[in-house]
């Protein structure tokens, strides 16, 4: 995606938090679709703050949000942002069908291929059967991979289905980091055309 910026909130993990103050600064430079994924016990607290800020979109951990998807989707999509749901590596798949299928559906869903915590995670490879039952039931959806994604990892990713990366430290760390992006798009975009 041209422009795609993630931004990530936590707070049901023991890491600093990024908030609306950051999205609001970044807001100003830039026109970039503003990924947020919260990592937080109660997202719906922060729907408006990132509304306000300039958020692009607002993805919620399904683990959380079980009593009150329905009402945090229509609160995200009132506040112009694209709503998706995430789910950790040990949470069954099946868990995110209902927000998909829903009256008022998420429009990505986020696989996190590392357990939530920390850059620089290895990734777990076990987490794209989750990526190929998601493609093939619903073809047309966006669906993320979170979590040791890189060079070498991003073949299964993409093979598997995953349309969205998120690269931290394989992008950070490297000395060409735009070699690296170029890298994962092209695979993502070949893996799309040969499926």
């Amino acid at each position: 995606m041209e422009g795609y910026c993630p931004v990530v909130v936590r707070h049901f993990v023991p890491n600093l938090t990024i908030g609306a103050p950051v999205i609001q600064s970044l807001r100003k430079h830039t026109t970039a679709y503003l990924d947020c994924h919260l990592m937080v016990t109660n997202p719906l607290d922060y729907v408006e703050p990132l509304g306000k800020a300039g958020a692009s979109g607002f993805t919620f951990h399904v683990e959380v949000s079980k009593e009150n998807w329905q009402e945090l989707v229509q609160q995200i999509k009132s506040k112009g942002m694209r709503p998706g749901v995430s789910l950790k590596p040990g949470t069954p798949i099946e868990e995110v069908f209902p927000l998909i299928e829903g009256e008022n559906p998420v429009e990505m869903v986020l696989v996190m291929t590392v357990e939530p915590g920390f850059g620089g995670q290895k990734f777990m490879p076990e987490t794209m059967e989750k990526v190929r039952v998601l493609r093939k039931k619903y073809p047309t959806l966006d669906i993320e991979v979170d979590g040791g994604l890189g060079p070498s990892t991003i073949d299964v990713a993409a093979a598997a289905g995953a349309n969205c990366i998120v690269a931290g430290s394989s992008v950070f760390g490297a000395s060409e980091p735009a070699q690296v992006i170029s890298l994962l798009r092209k695979k993502v975009e070949e893996a799309q055309q040969n499926s």
